[in-house]
């Protein structure tokens, strides 16, 4: 994972241009200049310090060094140490196991390096993808509020999971004896 550049507009562009992707996301497809310009405002946030700081990362490929997603970690509330973890990647990526690693990385990064207590996801609950991805991270599901968010002028349902420090802690392999 690393900080965007403007380089890497045409490979977000590819996926952020899908319908299929936008689906579960904020926002209708996007064009190329709208990338463009979203992916300058990312490269100048590079802090997370206080209430809604965010790192909007670059995933990329180890070996063909191309962008393949793009994970998120925003500060919800420094006074409760909350943060929030997203991610989109390119349907060609689906399954391969980058964004389980991509997450656990950022999940290290909140709990064992800024300290967070509690680091949480929101998305549609009928993206089973994004629900297995929170599963598989150790997350459990807390809330599922019914038609509370307006998206393009129709209300969609938001599904809550979280991860507490302590149960992070508890879940990583010990040392060996």
């Amino acid at each position: 994972m690393r900080l965007f550049t403007p380089e890497d507009a045409p490979a977000v562009h590819a996926y952020l241009s899908r319908e299929d992707v936008c689906q579960y996301l904020l926002h209708s497809p996007r064009t190329l200049e709208q990338v463009q310009t979203k992916l300058a405002d990312y490269a100048q946030r590079t802090q997370l310090v206080k209430d809604q700081d965010f790192l909007q990362l670059a995933v990329e490929h180890q070996e063909s060094q191309s962008v393949i997603g793009e994970m998120v970690v925003a500060l919800r509330s420094t006074a409760n140490q909350t943060a929030e973890l997203g991610w989109v990647y390119h349907p060609d990526q689906h399954g391969n196991g980058y964004a389980s690693e991509a997450a656990r990385a950022l999940l290290a990064l909140g709990f064992e390096t800024i300290g967070l207590h509690r680091i949480i996801a929101e998305l549609a609950p009928e993206n089973t993808s994004s629900v297995r991805l929170c599963t598989r991270l150790g997350m459990r599901k807390e809330a599922h509020f019914v038609r509370d968010l307006l998206v393009d002028g129709e209300w969609e349902d938001t599904g809550v999971f979280a991860l507490l420090r302590e149960e992070w802690n508890a879940a990583r392999p010990g040392p060996s004896m």
